[in-house]
């Protein structure tokens, strides 16, 4: 018996050791995108200048390839945290679902797409009309909000011009440079290396046009908020801090700093598309989600028929993680 408690103990004692430090280790997140796109710069910033390893958050990145897919992730359980347009979150507690989805940070404040075409012109929306645009999956942001500004500019959707939602999210620019439709809106680096390879042409910026409203947010189960408020917290702040970061570095070292999630990608390409998107005032200074914000985003729901009823402001978002994080 001696000889047995004797081996036992060391054993018992490593697995205790274990485990002491497994407790202690970081907080994994798995964080499930809608697209990856220089647009999402803050966060990427973040997460290599080890803010969220900062916070004890070891993130996990996925890319759904829409926020339909995300908001799947998010709901089975697969996902811990999705990052998507708040619309998504906005079907699903319309739904009635109990533990529905609650947005606790927002990253970016207006449209990220850019309109190609095939044709370097001056361009005038009026050249829309009679023409075929890829515009994304019905009921989604980019989709909506290309709508909005199509209506803005007078073109009506369906009738001056065809906006087709039949074309997969992640896969629009590999149709529209197959020769699928006369104008596309992708997301950068997409929409510049569409452009530097010479299938395609940036005309406009439809976040520009479309002025501001709460596009992308970072939202999670209701349930899981509640359980790990700590790392909801901690997520914020660290998002927060991406966002300040950005808003005061150059664009080549923004460009730089998150060139690994770009791979294939210049840094001079980048430095480019950062400087785009810093000139349409695409990032939020906050993480905070302004209920005004909402509304406008609510009022082109309607306006493109996707919406039936509004929602509560205060059963959609908790600012709470957001303000302080912003403190």
């Amino acid at each position: 018996m001696k000889r047995i408690l004797s081996l036992a103990l060391p054993l018992l004692l490593a697995f205790s050791l274990c485990a002491c430090a497994g407790a202690e280790g970081p907080n994994t997140v798995r964080l499930n995108e809608v697209a990856h796109s220089v647009f999402y710069a803050p966060l990427y910033a973040a997460d290599a200048l080890g803010f969220f390893k900062e916070e004890n958050i070891a993130l996990e990145l996925t890319n759904g390839g829409g926020a339909d897919k995300v908001m799947t992730a998010v709901l089975s359980g697969q996902a811990d945290v999705g990052f998507a347009g708040p619309e998504s979150c906005i079907y699903v507690l319309l739904e009635g679902r109990a533990d529905h989805p609650v947005v606790f940070s927002q990253l970016t404040k207006r449209d990220g797409s850019f309109l190609v075409g095939r044709e370097n012109v001056s361009f005038d929306w009026a050249q829309l009309r009679g023409s075929h645009i890829l515009g994304g999956r019905k009921g989604g942001m980019p989709e909506m909000t290309l709508e909005h500004v199509l209506r803005e500019k007078g073109v009506e959707p369906g009738t001056d011009a065809e906006v087709d939602t039949s074309v997969q999210f992640n896969m629009m620019a590999g149709a529209f440079t197959g020769g699928t439709g006369d104008y596309v809106a992708l997301f950068e680096p997409t929409a510049t290396e569409v452009e530097l390879a010479g299938q395609g042409y940036v005309l406009a910026s439809i976040g520009q046009e479309s002025g501001e409203i709460p596009y992308t947010a970072f939202f999670a189960a209701k349930s899981y908020i509640e359980q790990n408020p700590e790392v909801i917290q901690g997520f914020a702040n660290a998002v927060a801090r991406g966002l300040e970061w950005v808003a005061e570095t150059d664009a080549r070292r923004v460009a730089e700093t998150i060139s690994p999630q770009f791979p294939d990608a210049d840094v001079d390409v980048l430095t480019k598309v950062v400087e785009r998107y810093r000139a349409i005032d695409a990032w939020c200074r906050t993480p905070v989600m302004e209920q005004q914000a909402l509304e406008r985003l609510e009022s082109v729901m309607e306006e493109a028929g996707e919406l039936s009823e509004r929602v509560d402001f205060a059963a959609l978002v908790d600012n709470s993680f957001a303000r302080k994080a912003a403190k």
